[in-house]
This record gives C-alpha cells, sequence and structure tokens, in this order.
C-alpha cells in the first residue's frame, strides 16, 4: 500500500515537473524580455558576431499555431533586440532545410504575407493592448511594414499599405538564414516613458506549411495579435527622438490625351510635398500641399451583379497612419468616413475620377496610457466638369481606453462647401452635393452646403479576443432634414477552437447623411434594419491530409422602416482545409428578395428591367478550390451556378498563377458570368492578366491589363518603380483605356514622378 502511495505521489510530482518543463517551452503571454543598450556599434551584415549580439537576452521556444498548435516548428527561431540613441535592433535566426529554396514571390516590397516564407516582429509601443506596428523581412531581404489597430484582433487589423523608412540585410547559410533590422525610432510612435512595450515574433515558413510565434497562440486567433504578446522591458527608457522632422517633395511631368472626347494632348508639370513632424514621440502632424497619387496601385476591376456599391480599399499614403481612428467608427455597411469621398468622385457616366486636393493636415497619436486623438482637414480645389465647388473637409475623433484592451470614441465628421450661395443651379448638381426637389414651377436645385455625421462607438475585446463587439450610435446633420437622421448598430462574436458565433444588427434613418461615408444600402432601401447571424464549427482530424474542416449557417435579412422584409438569406457553406494548404470551400444559399426600386442587373443604365415591388426567391450554390499554394504554378477556381432572380446564371471565376522566384510571377484573374432572365440574357467577362518583375530589391514593374465586356473597356496601367534609397522613388507610370469593339484609345496618360525623403 504504501508502495502505491509512493508511486501516486511520484507520478503527481513527475507531471508537475513537465507541466512545469513545457510551460517554459510553449511561451504565454506576458512573458518578459529584456532590451538592453548596445554599447557599440550593430552593423547590418547578416553576421550577429557583436558583443551586444551575444549580451542580448534571447526569443525562442517559437510553438506552432497552424496547421495544428498543439507542438514546436520542425525549425525553430531565435530572435534578439538591442537599441542606441537612434535605432531599435532586431535579430533573427531562422533555422531551416536549405536544401529546399525558400518560397518568395518576387523581390517586391510590401509582399504577401500568406505567400512568402518570412519573419517579423510585432511591436504595440503604446502599451495600450490596441495599435502599433509590424515589420517583416523575407529570406532575401524583402522588405514589408504596417500598422496594428484593434488589437490585431483579425485580419482587417493590418494594414500594410503604411510605408516607412528602415534598413536590413539578411545572409543564408547551409541551415539557416540570419536577418538584421535597424528601425530608425524616428520611424515609429511611441511612448517615451513606457516601461514596456507588448512584443511578438511570428515566422511564416511557407516552404513547411508552419506559422510559429514567439507567445504561442491557439489556432483559432492570430499570432500577431496584441492579446498574445510578451513584454519587451527596456534596462533604460527608449530615447527621445528629438527633432523629427521628414520632408518628402515630388515632381511630376504629365503628358495626357483624350480621344473620346477629342480633348487634344495636355503636356503639365507640378509639384507638392509631404512632411511628418512629430509633435511628441507618440503624436504625429502629417502635411500635403498639392498631393499627387498617380503612382498608387491601380484599383482591381470587378464584375458587379448587386445593387450596391462595391468598396475599394485606401491605398494614398497620407490617409494610412492611424487611419484607424478615422475610418472604423461604425459597421462595414454604415462607416460614417470613407477617405476615398475626398480626393475622388464619379462623372456622369458612373467613372471614377480625380478631384484635385489643394492641401490637407492631420494630428493623430497617442496622449497619455489612454487616450488618442485624431484631427484632419482636406481641402480639394473646384471641379466645374463634375459638378463640384471647392469643398473642405474635417473629421476629429477623440477615443479613450476603458477596461484592459476595449475603447470609447466620440467622433465628427464634417464637408463644407465653399463660396456659394443658398441657390445655384447653373453650375453645380452632382449628386453627392445637391438635394433634388421641385418648388412649384420653379424648379430649382437647394445645394447641400453642409453635411455632419457625430456619434460614438464602444469597441470590445478581452484579454484572449474570444469576445469582440462593436455598439454605436449616429446622426447626421444637414440643410435637408431634422428628423429620422440616426445610424446604429451592434455587433458581437464569440470564438473558441472549436466553434464560433457571430451576429449583429444595424438600423439607418431614411434621412440619415453621410456624404463622407459609405452606406450603400441607403440609396437601394431608404431607411430600413440588417441583421445577420452566423455559427461555425470546426473539426481537427489527428491522422490524414485535412488540417482542420467544419460548416457554418447563416441567416442575413433586411427590411424597411416601414417593417417589409425586403432581403432574406439562408446560407450553409463548409470548409475543408488540407495540409499542404490547399482548400475546399462549398457553400448553398436561399435568397429572397422584395425590390424596393426598378433594378437590372445586366445593365443598370437601361429602363428595361424589374420594377419596384417585385419579389423574387431561388436558390444558388458555388464550390471554390484553392491549390497548394507552395508550387511554382497555382490556381484558384470558383464554380457557381443556379437561379437568379426569374431566370438563372452560371459563373466561374478565379485565378492562375506562375512564379519565377525570385524574379517576379505573372498572374491571370477571371470572372465569366453567363446570365439568362426573361426580360434579356447578357454575357461578361473579365480578364486581367498582371506581370510583376523585380530585377533586384529596389528596381520594380509591373503591368496589369483588365478586359472588362461589362463596362466596355480595357484599361492598361504600367508602372516602373526605382527606389534610389530608403523612401525615395522614381515612377514612370502609362495608362491607357481602350474601346472593347476595336481597341482604339479612348484616353492615355504618361506620368514621371521623382520623390525624395529627407530627414531634418
Amino acid at each position: 500500500m504504501k508502495q502505491s502511495k509512493l508511486i501516486i505521489i511520484f507520478f503527481f510530482f513527475a507531471c508537475t515537473d513537465m507541466e512545469e518543463v513545457l510551460g517554459q517551452i510553449k511561451n504565454k503571454q506576458g512573458l518578459d524580455i529584456a532590451i538592453k543598450k548596445a554599447k557599440g556599434s550593430i552593423k547590418l551584415d547578416g553576421i550577429i558576431d557583436e558583443p551586444d549580439w551575444v549580451d542580448a537576452s534571447m526569443a525562442t521556444h517559437f510553438f506552432m499555431n497552424s496547421p495544428v498548435d498543439t507542438m514546436a516548428p520542425t525549425h525553430q527561431t531565435e530572435a534578439r533586440m538591442t537599441f542606441d540613441q537612434h535605432f531599435f535592433y532586431v535579430s533573427f535566426v531562422c533555422y531551416d532545410d536549405m536544401e529546399k529554396p525558400n518560397i518568395v514571390q518576387s523581390l517586391k516590397r510590401d509582399f504577401d504575407f500568406d505567400l512568402n516564407d518570412n519573419i517579423g516582429i510585432v511591436i504595440d509601443p503604446y502599451n495600450d493592448n490596441t495599435n502599433g506596428f509590424y515589420f517583416l523581412i523575407t529570406p532575401y531581404n524583402v522588405q514589408g511594414e504596417g500598422t496594428v489597430a484593434g488589437g490585431g484582433s483579425s485580419g482587417d487589423s493590418f494594414n500594410g499599405n503604411w510605408d516607412n523608412k528602415w534598413y536590413s540585410e539578411v545572409k543564408r547559410y547551409g541551415d539557416r538564414w540570419v536577418a538584421e533590422l535597424a528601425i530608425p525610432f524616428k520611424s515609429i510612435r511611441y511612448n517615451h516613458n513606457a516601461a514596456n512595450w507588448n512584443v511578438t515574433f511570428l515566422r511564416h515558413d511557407l516552404k513547411h506549411n508552419q506559422l510559429s510565434s514567439w507567445i504561442a497562440t491557439p489556432i483559432q486567433y492570430i499570432p500577431a495579435s496584441i492579446a498574445y504578446t510578451g513584454k519587451l522591458q527596456w534596462e533604460e527608457q527608449p530615447p527621445q527622438p528629438g527633432t523629427n522632422i521628414s520632408i518628402i517633395p515630388y515632381t511630376v511631368a504629365s503628358s495626357s490625351q483624350d480621344a473620346e472626347n477629342k480633348i487634344s494632348t495636355n503636356n503639365s508639370m507640378s509639384a507638392g510635398f509631404d512632411a511628418k513632424v512629430a509633435v511628441t514621440p507618440a503624436i504625429n502632424l502629417d502635411l500635403t500641399v498639392n498631393p499627387d497619387f498617380s503612382n498608387v496601385d491601380v484599383d482591381r476591376q470587378v464584375i458587379n451583379l448587386t445593387r450596391f456599391e462595391y468598396q475599394f480599399p485606401e491605398r494614398r499614403t497620407f490617409f494610412l497612419e492611424n487611419s484607424d481612428l478615422f475610418s472604423t467608427p461604425g459597421y462595414p455597411p454604415t462607416r460614417p468616413f470613407f477617405s476615398r469621398r475626398i480626393g475622388l468622385a464619379k462623372d456622369s457616366s458612373g467613372n471614377l475620377q480625380k478631384v484635385p486636393i489643394a492641401y490637407g493636415a492631420r494630428v493623430s497619436g497617442k496622449i497619455g496610457k489612454n487616450w488618442r486623438i485624431g484631427v484632419m482637414n482636406l481641402q480639394t480645389k473646384k471641379q466645374i466638369n463634375l459638378g463640384l465647388p471647392d469643398q473642405n473637409y474635417t473629421v476629429a475623433v477623440v477615443q479613450r481606453q476603458i477596461f484592459k484592451r476595449s475603447n470609447i470614441d466620440f467622433f465628427v465628421v464634417n464637408k463644407q462647401s465653399v463660396g456659394l450661395g443658398q441657390y445655384d443651379s447653373t453650375k453645380y448638381y452632382n449628386s453627392d452635393l445637391v438635394y433634388n426637389y421641385w418648388n412649384g414651377t420653379r424648379n430649382v436645385k437647394k445645394l447641400n452646403l453642409y453635411n455632419r455625421v457625430i456619434g460614438a462607438d464602444f469597441n470590445l475585446f478581452n484579454k484572449s479576443n474570444r469576445w469582440v463587439g462593436d455598439f454605436y450610435y449616429h446622426k447626421s446633420f444637414d440643410a435637408m432634414s431634422k428628423d429620422d437622421n440616426h445610424s446604429y448598430g451592434l455587433f458581437l462574436s464569440y470564438s473558441t477552437r472549436y466553434f464560433n458565433a457571430l451576429g449583429g444588427q444595424y438600423g439607418v434613418g431614411k434621412n440619415y447623411n453621410a456624404e463622407v461615408g459609405f452606406v450603400p444600402g441607403q440609396s437601394v432601401y431608404g431607411g430600413f434594419t440588417s441583421g445577420f447571424n452566423r455559427v461555425e464549427g470546426r473539426f481537427y482530424p489527428k491522422t490524414g491530409s485535412i488540417t482542420n474542416m467544419g460548416p457554418g449557417i447563416e441567416f442575413d435579412r433586411t427590411q424597411q422602416e416601414s417593417g417589409i422584409m425586403t432581403d432574406k438569406a439562408y446560407v450553409a457553406d463548409y470548409v475543408i482545409n488540407f495540409k499542404n494548404t490547399a482548400r475546399i470551400f462549398a457553400a448553398g444559399q436561399r435568397i429572397f428578395q422584395l425590390l424596393p426600386q426598378s433594378f437590372n442587373p445586366i445593365d443598370p443604365k437601361n429602363d428595361v428591367s424589374y420594377s419596384t415591388g417585385q419579389q423574387f426567391e431561388w436558390n444558388e450554390g458555388n464550390i471554390q478550390f484553392n491549390s497548394d499554394s507552395r508550387k511554382i504554378f497555382t490556381y484558384t477556381m470558383k464554380a457557381s451556378v443556379g437561379q437568379f432572380y426569374d431566370g438563372e446564371k452560371k459563373g466561374l471565376s478565379g485565378t492562375f498563377s506562375y512564379r519565377y522566384q525570385p524574379y517576379g510571377n505573372i498572374t491571370v484573374t477571371y470572372d465569366y458570368n453567363d446570365i439568362r432572365l426573361s426580360y434579356g440574357s447578357a454575357k461578361f467577362l473579365l480578364v486581367s492578366p498582371r506581370m510583376d518583375l523585380t530585377f533586384t530589391n529596389k528596381i520594380f514593374f509591373t503591368t496589369i491589363l483588365q478586359y472588362n465586356t461589362r463596362y466596355d473597356n480595357v484599361g492598361l496601367n504600367a508602372r516602373f518603380q526605382w527606389r534610389f534609397k530608403p523612401a525615395s522613388d522614381f515612377f514612370i507610370v502609362y495608362t491607357e483605356n481602350y474601346f472593347q469593339d476595336n481597341f482604339h484609345s479612348r484616353n492615355r496618360a504618361l506620368v514621371l514622378k521623382l520623390t525624395y525623403w529627407f530627414n531634418l
């Protein structure tokens, strides 16, 4: 009996010791790592033999997040940090099987995280568990950086369009590759007085399909989330950056010709600048004068068969840093501020045209431990051909952190037409500016000289990301309406390893008017309420080729303020993720629509259409397959078939991509739809080949051709970029649009642009 007790006691303590050992290997949230000030100089050469690297604390024992979260990765990683008066240094040792080549798409900056081997650091230098930065590097010394918002709780929290100046070198050995990063303190915003920062390291070993991080993260959460970080302990406070002013001037020479409208060749030159001024280490002032965005990557065209406007992402540099402060109030279908409303407008043909911005200023950042602020003001120039006068835009946001990771914010958005009287029916009548009404026999158009939206949002993030929520109430003001001008919403999600549930409800009053926002449903429904509910299950087979799989069920509905149900959709789907990175997704849905206004799915501009009040109910299904993303040749294919209103629709879409590593890739995107309805039929085809060539990690050439039969247009955009110094570039951009039937030129433009980043 005594012997049995001794065995049980021994077994208990053995298990306890084993848990402690495993606990040391499986790094947990809040784990400390010290950072010491360098005593000597750090040379970026991919050789970490300096005494300061030898003396630095090391982060290791990375743990896998995907495809499984129950073991360490096949190849481990070591991370070290140090700093001096000017730079924050990071080094990585990535052990690897170097007999097989690493996978990289190209040598182009700001690469796709999912399609490249890479290693990176995520920092929350405000120590607020909400916002931060990330810096990534590939085995070929290709850089990528971005901002983190919302605690990194979802993929939308990471904005890779943010660009800044930093330095790196990589060296490859027989059993590892080594990277050294030097990030200027002037390139980031941080809390100078914080004793610690939140930090983690994330490695994507695509070659072995393993995603791992320093802090072990459950498979259902993003391992770059700030909820799963350690504590970077500063033995000395990070330095004050001192004078931190960056001036980025540019000059542009352009030549354009518009054959469609018989406008002769126009040659012009212009200049302007951007500036960044660090008011404090955590608050930045951004300035822009006569900005030019001709080098911004062209929008990818889509075939939109819905009744709603499509939302393209913002890529213009001025709007990116701390963009979450301005862009996240509301919910995706009810945003009160959408920065692409500034400097872009549709003409009478529905084509997007640039509206010159005269100047802009923005102050944003962190005040103390719990407060963030953002104030932005921009002025656009008069455009008679678009029916737009001079207009001024102001956005102001104050955010207060509450609890551990949640926050509440208050904002105001103001759009003001400048230099106009109350009535003007001869020059300006853009639909975004003017509210049309009949005044007896006068038939005048009353200008909406101002539009304002104010509101408050509560954003919920619990410690582990298990609970995420959003609750808001907004109200608009203009000269046209005094009541029923509200927008509200609530959203809540709950995530575990095996089960996810989310749901929400949002509503918009019939007179709610967010002219600088994105509320696509209002142009269709007027006032409405909409809701959605979704549940998902996940299974993790222990053997075989499947990583995880599971079903999803969803119910969406929309009704007008009168209570009439206009839309319902019942969705059932199933996903299978394979260990070789391939994926299968299948879905079926039952759709009901009662049209609140006439609609023509084939040609929205055609008078022949379904009329207001018609009801439709149909079934449709689709299946999508994504191939192994590690292969030289990859593809995705999506097939859809089913009813469509009172007819039927068949579709086939996807991509084909060939990688010539590491110098670039060729991708062809396609979307084909065959629609047959009671009043007509149509076949729409969008084919978009794209070629990315990277001769070095400083010289890039990109060409994209977009053939779109729905919009009777063939578009070409070719861009050459030479990054001759960090954040300093020379661009040559050629754009041309052709008629689809005969390929005659509609319009063309050639732009040469030079930018240079000065630090003062």
